[in-house]
């Protein structure tokens, strides 16, 4: 083990299974406080905050992102662990949305944003990230960032409101109501129904610098 004891030995100095995981927990929350803290001051948030996202996603060594599946997975069946899983990623959601709400209050993201559903996607492609890594030993997450890092700015210069405000509902349409235009048939309006003719819809949002 990278410890270098035995695992019988790591329980001399911890109660039990649980106490280890809540001690790495721990360890962990402060080191992603760490990483956040003066985020505001630097001159590209964007950068800083997917330089964050890559050390956690991309750097970190593939056993770390096995054994938080694996933790996952054993949190189905351990609500101790589950509750050190919510903990955790409370606070990362934490982090993520003061960085957020500070770049609205600084007039560089628009003001419109839906900080929760934003944190809460980004949360979502994280864990698949996670779990690709985990699952896949060729997997490359790198070039993923890119991904996230254009969803954060398009998000936050306003031009995927709809998206956002869609996240964990239904679409307003089925799609056997959908003519073969995309368009409703129902009613004399023309409607936008899909998730990407919602966004070309809906009104081009202010620069925001």
């Amino acid at each position: 083990m990278e410890a270098g004891m035995s695992a019988g030995n790591i329980y001399r100095y911890f109660a039990s299974k649980d106490a280890i995981v809540a001690g790495l927990s721990a360890r962990d929350r402060a080191d992603i406080a760490q990483s956040f803290s003066g985020m505001g001051d630097v001159d590209d948030p964007f950068a800083a905050m997917m330089a964050v996202a890559r050390r956690y996603l991309v750097d970190d060594p593939r056993e770390k992102a096995i054994f938080l599946i694996d933790l996952w997975v054993e949190a189905t069946r351990n609500e101790g662990l589950a509750a050190i899983c919510r903990d955790c990623e409370d606070d990362i959601k934490h982090q993520i949305g003061l960085s957020l709400t500070d770049l609205v209050d600084k007039g560089r993201a628009d003001p419109r944003l839906d900080i929760t559903a934003l944190v809460d996607l980004l949360m979502c492609l994280s864990d698949g990230l996670f779990a690709r890594r985990a699952r896949e030993p060729d997997f490359d997450a790198a070039p993923h960032m890119n991904h996230l890092g254009e969803i954060l700015r398009l998000a936050c210069s306003g031009q995927v409101q709809s998206v956002l405000r869609c996240v964990g509902g239904p679409l307003p349409v089925a799609p056997r109501e959908l003519g073969s235009a995309g368009a409703s048939t129902t009613g004399t309006a023309t409607t936008a129904n899909t998730v990407h003719d919602r966004v070309a819809a809906s009104p081009a949002a202010e620069d925001v610098t």
